[in-house]
């Protein structure tokens, strides 16, 4: 019989938000060949030459204004959504982060040192197919795994984006805000360059190729991250009943001067701003958990670009967190993996 462990993956957080934690992390982080895809020495050189000589004050102040009492709104969060899981299931949960701490390798380590522990469920929280999330906690939960000798069978949990309990997780926990008077909704993922989606292309011949590439049967849609994006909108547009005219797809949170997925979220909200649309709700998919991305590019940042050009009312929806509908998702995962 197999005794079997559940390790839920985010993305994670500094340690604190003081500018050196910060730099740490964004070191850590911006150095992954999975996020800046260029060779080992150029990617440093933007690293330390261009990024972190500047960014991660910025950043910090960002962390500032929504830091918790306990700590970054993400491992908090995450570690409430663990516990909640860890209720209904009668095996160990770990929640780890692929930057920062608790780290993959620190919390596979612990699991693999309980008695009789010899499979783990790996859930990276992550519902839409990108390397630069994904494929990288994947590898280094493979890597510690190797390196270490454990043995320890990894079964992965694929991405989610259209998986039924969690299009209802994530509608329901929208239904207060969808309840209430709204012009527009906003679906914000975060955004990608766009030589990101033709990488994973593994046809080298669909993705952007054309206007309606996402729409069009293809295989590289399991690896596709934009598709996935869009079929979640698709899947909670249509159980919620919203109106084609209602609603809009954006991505957010670009990074340097390559072309991102588009259209931006900023430059969309100041759009239907100077439109006449009074009041928006935004709703960001790609993230299970509250983090910088949700509470402070959201709901601070875009909510003074959309009030500065003439927006009287913006809505963050909160991510799933520790959503009732979400965790009863997540057990019943770990019962019956969705992918096998």
């Amino acid at each position: 019989m197999t005794n079997k462990a559940v390790l839920l993956a985010n993305l994670g957080s500094p340690d604190s938000s003081d500018t050196e934690a910060v730099r740490r992390y964004l070191n850590q982080f911006l150095m992954d060949p999975h996020v800046i895809q260029l060779p080992w020495l150029l990617r440093r050189i933007i690293v330390s030459l261009f990024i972190l000589p500047l960014r991660p004050k910025a950043s910090a102040q960002a962390y500032q204004s929504v830091w918790m009492e306990e700590g970054s709104p993400l491992v908090v969060l995450s570690e409430q959504l663990k516990k909640a899981l860890q209720c209904q299931l009668n095996m160990p949960v770990a929640m780890a982060m692929r930057y920062g701490k608790p780290s993959i390798e620190t919390e596979l380590l612990t699991l693999s040192q309980q008695p009789g522990i010899d499979e783990v469920l790996y859930i990276p929280l992550y519902p839409h197919f990108a390397d630069s999330t994904v494929t990288t906690s994947i590898e280094e939960a493979q890597r510690v795994i190797k390196e270490h000798d454990l043995n320890i069978k990894l079964n992965v949990i694929e991405p989610f984006y259209e998986q039924p309990d969690y299009i209802n997780a994530l509608v329901e926990s929208a239904k207060p805000y969808l309840e209430q008077a709204y012009d527009h909704i906003v679906f914000s993922y975060h955004g990608l360059p766009e030589s990101h989606i033709k990488k994973s292309d593994p046809t080298g011949l669909h993705c952007l190729k054309s206007s309606s590439c996402c729409q069009t049967p293809s295989e590289a849609h399991k690896t596709c991250y934009r598709h996935q994006a869009m079929r979640t909108t698709q899947c909670f547009v249509e159980q919620a009943q919203i109106a084609s005219d209602k609603y809009s797809v954006t991505f957010q949170s670009r990074l340097g001067r390559a072309k991102w997925l588009a259209p931006n979220t900023e430059d969309l909200l100041r759009e239907l701003a100077q439109s006449g649309v009074k009041k928006v709700l935004v709703i960001c998919p790609a993230f299970v958990t509250d983090c910088l991305e949700t509470l402070e590019e959201i709901a601070i940042r875009a909510d003074e670009v959309f009030k500065e050009a003439g927006g009287n009312e913006l809505h963050l929806i909160p991510c799933l967190n520790g959503h009732p509908k979400w965790v009863d998702a997540l057990a019943a995962w770990c019962q019956t993996p969705p992918n096998n």
